[in-house]
This record gives structure tokens, sequence and C-alpha cells, in this order.
């Protein structure tokens, strides 16, 4: 279902929300990729939301193009809006929405977020800035440019990358893994794959590997989020 949820600015933003069948759920902030609230990026609340946990993926387009849904062929217009986004005050909407979840009354208070391609970085800037309690990157472009934040990292991260990606080069996850040596964080490659190599019914899904990085996502959820109390 579609709901308005707190943006930073003060007002408010569309979000995809699913809810698991269990009163309440550890909360998952889903962010998209360039494409906006996609059917795929519904289609990853759900089944978060089919293993008991409370998902949303709020609009991180609400303030230039809001309910945005672009086609995955249609990826100029994607980069056009990705690039009138500062990355900085979308960050803080994405905080603002974890903020949101760990007050719902299906949340049981605990808050990961989970980002792919744009939305993997934004989850490593997440981690860095807005204090989830978990964060998990899917083939994140552009980390590399940003690991200044490394020491600011506070949360457990969880880090997935496409041995064939062009976005997100061998060269890029080198430099990532060197700069988190020593950090609460788990980096895994697939060699088969290639960048969105997770996105349902995307045009370059590959079965094998979204299935062994989805199930490791879960473990990291479920160790990082279920039944733990927040400090």
């Amino acid at each position: 279902m579609m709901i308005r949820v707190p943006n930073a600015a003060g007002s408010e933003m569309s979000a995809y929300m699913a809810l698991p069948k269990a009163p309440k759920g550890a909360g998952v902030v889903v962010i998209q990729e360039i494409f906006g609230v996609t059917e795929s990026m519904k289609k990853i609340c759900d089944f978060l939301a089919s293993r008991q946990f409370t998902a949303i993926c709020p609009d991180l387009y609400w303030n230039v193009e809001p309910d945005a849904n672009i086609t995955e062929s249609d990826v100029e217009k994607a980069r056009g809006l990705r690039m009138k986004m500062d990355d900085a005050a979308v960050v803080r909407d994405i905080g603002a929405a974890v903020s949101f979840l760990r007050k719902h009354p299906a949340c049981t208070g605990n808050v990961g977020v989970v980002g792919y391609c744009w939305g993997g970085m934004l989850s490593f800037l997440t981690a860095a800035g807005e204090a989830p309690d978990a964060a998990v990157s899917y083939y994140g472009v552009g980390i590399e440019k940003h690991l200044d934040k490394v020491p600011m990292l506070a949360c457990p991260l969880l880090l997935h990358y496409g041995g064939q990606d062009a976005y997100a080069p061998a060269e890029a996850v080198a430099q990532v893994t060197g700069a988190l040596k020593g950090k609460d964080a788990k980096i895994f490659e697939y060699p088969e794959a290639g960048h969105a190599f997770a996105r349902p019914g995307g045009a370059h899904y590959h079965h094998r590997s979204a299935d062994v990085a989805d199930m490791r996502t879960l473990s990291f959820l479920v160790e990082t989020l279920i039944g733990k109390r927040r400090a």
C-alpha cells in the first residue's frame, strides 16, 4: 500500500509499505534505484514482509518528480533525475524514514536499510550519518568516492557486488574492501553477476547470485535486527 511519511524538509513524501502477518516486525527501509519506487522495489518490500519484516520504500524524488516510476529502458531519464539530487539531503530524507518506521505500531523499533545501485551507495552514507541498526548495499555505485565516511559508520554493514559490474568495477570493490578492514562489515562478490543482478524481473537478473545474496541479506537482517534491544 502507498502511504505518506515525513521527509527531512518538514513536509511529506510517498512511500510503499508492506506489512508482515505478525503484529510487529523489525523495520527495513528499502532505498530505491535511480528508477524510483518501481514494481521491483515494491516486490522487495513484499518479500521482506513475507519474512516478517515491516518494510517501506520512500519516494526519494519527491521534490523533483514525485511518484516517478521509470522503466528500466529509460536510463537517460533516470540518470537525469538522479543528477538533480543532493545526496546529503537525500540521506537526511532516508533518516526521516528510519525515524518514522521506528515509531510505527507495526515496527519493533529496530530498523535497517537495504539499498540498490544509487540506493546501495545511499545505504552506506545512511550507515555513516543516520544511525540505522544495520545497512545492506547491493552493487552500490560510487561508495569508493565516500570512503572518508568510514570512521563514521555506526552499524553492521553488508555489501554485495557483481563480478561483471562495469559501474562498480573490481578496482572500486578493492578500494572499498581495503577501507573497511577492521570494521563490522562483510563484503561478498558474485563472479557471474553484473550490475542490477538482484533486481526482480530486471533484464540483468541473475537468479543464482540473487538467491544467494538475498539469503545472506535475510540472515544478516535477522542477526542484526531481530531480538535485539537498541542501546
